[in-house]
């Protein structure tokens, strides 16, 4: 599989070698149902999940067009309405209770303090040794400047990868709220890519799943899509108005899904800043990227708003690390046609 788009909480838009989390659909996920439309559709998400094992992602979408729109098939894929696309004042998204304040500039304080109680108990824990050992001032030097070297390498050969693997294990370990609200985030980017009509191929939730299947400690827990058309259009230099519009939207959904369920939004930064990195890319001015981002944050957040069942039982399937095919599933069950 080549490298593609990849959406995650810290960061959306990275070019990256990605698997898929393998798996076959469990049998109750469609209440062990055999009828016409639910076996078809079962059939088709089980062979879909397979050819994304494979690293065949052209198959894996055929697959998935072949059956969009078609009764009993996949009515939600690229099928949700959108607002019309225009520039949206501050005052508009206001109206709609959006402060993009709380959503735009996301700081990461759980890690953060997380960060800041490591520091202070590496400090106690030399003073410790110091005490308990009688440490000369020379040994305590070297030992400092050995933690400094460690870290220096890490972050220039790994781009902190070490220090945030760490983190980030520590975090889903004792904050529940930090685990949550990571799954929410990717639950977030992998509904709004389906219904716009990206097809996601896989996801991870920690760093250190990330790293097991990637064997690279520069590769942070996130959601990648089966996203070959957009790559060929970004080499040309010519991205189509569709194609932008569904990834600038994919890219902001999980700080507006993250805004939607606590109120404000911690990860997702380098996603924001990659976004505003691609646009200026494309010759955009300032200007025209707030009208975009703007359009992107209410189409997004309504959309999300409007599915918000789906969300919470697509985060739990997700927490349960069940398969792309699994997930696309519970999305079609739970979206009626009066809703798209």
């Amino acid at each position: 599989m080549g490298s593609g788009i990849m959406m995650c909480c810290n960061g959306v838009l990275f070019s990256r070698h990605y698997r898929i989390t393998s798996g076959a659909l469990e049998p109750q996920i469609n209440g062990g149902s055999t009828g016409g439309g639910l076996s078809t559709r079962w059939k088709f998400l089980e062979q879909m999940d397979m050819e994304l094992s494979k690293g065949n992602e052209r198959a894996a979408l055929s697959l998935v067009k072949d059956l969009q729109g078609k009764p009993g098939g996949l009515r939600c894929f690229g099928a949700s309405r959108q607002i019309p696309q225009r520039l949206y004042t501050l005052d508009e998204l206001r109206l709609n209770g959006i402060e993009t304040a709380s959503l735009l500039a996301p700081v990461d304080s759980t890690l953060g303090s997380i960060e800041r109680n490591l520091q202070v108990a590496v400090l106690l824990g030399g003073i410790a040794a110091w005490n308990v050992f009688g440490l000369s001032p020379q040994e305590i030097l070297f030992s400092s400047l050995g933690l400094l070297f460690l870290w220096t390498l890490d972050a220039v050969y790994s781009n902190g990868g070490v220090s945030f693997l760490v983190l980030d294990t520590i975090g889903h370990s004792i904050s529940q709220k930090y685990h949550n609200r990571v799954v929410q985030h990717e639950a977030g980017h992998f509904l709004i890519a389906y219904l716009l009509g990206i097809l996601p191929r896989g996801y991870t939730l920690t760093s250190l799943e990330a790293l097991k299947k990637e064997g690279s400690l520069n590769v942070q827990a996130g959601t990648a899509f089966v996203d070959f058309e957009f790559l060929e259009e970004v080499s040309k230099g010519k991205v189509s108005a569709t194609t932008l519009n569904r990834f600038t939207c994919i890219a902001l959904a999980g700080v507006a899904t993250e805004y939607l369920t606590f109120g404000y939004a911690e990860g997702g930064l380098a996603d924001i800043n990659t976004l505003d990195r691609l646009l200026k890319s494309l010759g955009f001015t300032q200007k025209k990227v707030d009208s975009q981002v703007r359009w992107a944050v209410l189409n997004t957040i309504l959309i999300l708003r409007r599915h918000e069942k789906t969300r919470v039982m697509l985060a739990d399937a997700m927490s349960a690390g069940r398969s792309v095919g699994a997930c696309i599933d519970i999305i079609e069950k739970t979206i009626g046609d009066a809703d798209l």
